[in-house]
């Protein structure tokens, strides 16, 4: 993982590190953030409740419509019932990582 982003490459495809949000106003992309322990993540909030994978799986459709790619290439492989939450985008990596840079930018304007 680079040590300024809060994603890494994987044989599959990128696996981003994501705080996700339930129950908020708006299901967005909040960009790069820095935990109280020093750790990156990538902000994410969703208007789903946390109930019975709704929350998941608002998390899984948010970000295969931002980086444009098919829901079946989003995977939520750790933190189901966590806040912190591990996401594989399977596919080109390289892509999603400039993706997801260029959506870090947006979100800190």
């Amino acid at each position: 993982m680079q040590a300024d982003r809060p994603w890494a490459l994987s044989a599959d495809g990128l696996v981003v590190t994501v705080r996700l949000t339930p129950k908020a106003g708006r299901d967005s992309i909040d960009g790069i953030i820095r935990l109280s322990d020093g750790r990156l993540v990538l902000g994410a909030r969703v208007a789903a409740v946390p109930s019975e994978g709704e929350a998941n799986s608002a998390l899984t459709r948010l970000i295969a419509r931002t980086l444009h790619v098919a829901p079946r290439d989003v995977t939520l492989v750790g933190g189901a019932t966590s806040r912190i939450k591990r996401v594989l985008i399977k596919g080109d990596a390289r892509a999603a990582a400039m993706a997801l840079e260029k959506v870090g930018e947006l979100a800190a304007r």
